[in-house]
């Protein structure tokens, strides 16, 4: 991680962009709630959502915080998670959305992005 990384945008801004790849190549862009935990940036979502199918296709992933005005754009290495989710990251959903993930059980996968860069202006 770089060391200027702006920690309080990373624990309190709600959304982020995430950019996957369909396995035609083509783009797929969507905004999605976020937490960030020991280095790692976590969404919830569904098993049958194109960014989960992009994600068991195609690894390759990146996001970006929502604000144009401050960019800050990771390219990462994605991964599916089903549960049990990681207690770490559960409690951190929890804290910044008042979110039990196992409330609903349609959200029934966690994407990971590990980043391998990290871009900023």
């Amino acid at each position: 991680m770089p060391e200027r990384l702006d920690m309080a945008r990373l624990r309190d801004e709600p959304n982020l962009w995430l950019a996957t790849t369909r396995p035609d190549g083509r783009p797929h862009l969507t905004p999605i709630w976020f937490v960030f935990v020991e280095g790692r940036f976590y969404v919830c979502t569904t098993s049958n959502a194109v960014k989960t199918r992009n994600v068991r296709a195609n690894a390759t992933a990146s996001v970006s915080l929502e604000s144009g005005n401050q960019p800050m754009i990771v390219e990462g290495t994605a991964r599916v998670i089903e549960r049990p989710y990681p207690q770490a990251v559960a409690a951190e959903f929890l804290r910044k959305f008042e979110w039990e993930l196992d409330s609903e059980p349609e959200y029934d996968v966690l994407i990971e992005v590990a980043p391998t860069r990290w871009l900023r202006w």
